[in-house]
């Protein structure tokens, strides 16, 4: 039986972004979804990953419009003006290990501890955007070394916070999320224009998926096929 009730309340993180802002519309469009919040940095109540201090202030902001039965995290970062994904281990650098290391998996992880509480006990459903290249046993190519392990690191953050709230909060599903390859800014520079899906398909998919999730799926990274992907 699926999580997320016949009618549900959510809120997307990272609303401006191609993909948060793809799931704002599509959310906003569903009867099914009684009101529909988006936060992202430069929002009434902003949060930032460059400042960690956002993600507790912008849990408390948003506590009066709760509960959530849908909680749908899709910040992330590949790359910035300064710098690629590294091809070889001679690119590796501690900046960007860094940074890479805060955003895709310091920040996922505080949000599920401040906004969890945000969810609804009856039944709900938090799932943060992961990657693919994340995963250890599916890394047959090798390089993109930052960005695999935070999203690496990520998923374990995922799998070991769903372990505890299957002792404290059974109603509850966090999973990592698939999106694929979607034609935004992050995808642009390694042709997801060309491989990629428009983010509002990528986004129905995805809400598809979420939509039919039950307490048995906690814990898993998952595609926005619904295929359970290997950690």
């Amino acid at each position: 039986m699926s999580l997320v009730p016949q009618t549900f309340r959510a809120l997307v993180i990272g609303s401006s972004g191609t993909i948060g802002s793809a799931f704002m519309e599509l959310l906003q469009n569903n009867p099914a979804c009684e009101a529909a919040y988006g936060i992202h940095r430069n929002s009434a109540t902003p949060i930032d990953y460059e400042d960690l201090s956002t993600i507790e202030s912008a849990a408390i902001a948003l506590a009066d419009q709760g509960p959530f039965q849908l909680i749908i995290n899709t910040i992330g970062l590949l790359h910035s003006e300064h710098w690629m994904p590294e091809k070889k281990l001679d690119d590796l650098n501690a900046k960007q290990l860094q940074m890479l290391m805060q955003i895709n998996a310091i920040g996922p992880s505080l949000t599920i501890k401040y906004f969890s509480k945000l969810l609804d006990p009856k039944g709900a459903v938090m799932a943060t955007l992961s990657a693919k290249v994340g995963s250890i046993e599916d890394n047959r190519l090798g390089g993109w070394y930052s960005y695999r392990a935070s999203k690496a690191a990520l998923n374990m953050l995922i799998k070991t916070a769903a372990i505890e709230f299957g002792r404290t909060r059974s109603n509850t599903a966090l999973v990592a999320l698939h999106p694929g390859t979607v034609n935004s800014r992050l995808s642009k520079p390694f042709k997801g224009e060309q491989i990629g899906r428009l983010p509002a398909d990528a986004a129905s998919d995805m809400l598809q998926v979420l939509l039919s999730l039950n307490k048995e799926d906690s814990g898993t990274f998952i595609s926005y096929a619904g295929e359970r992907l290997p950690w």
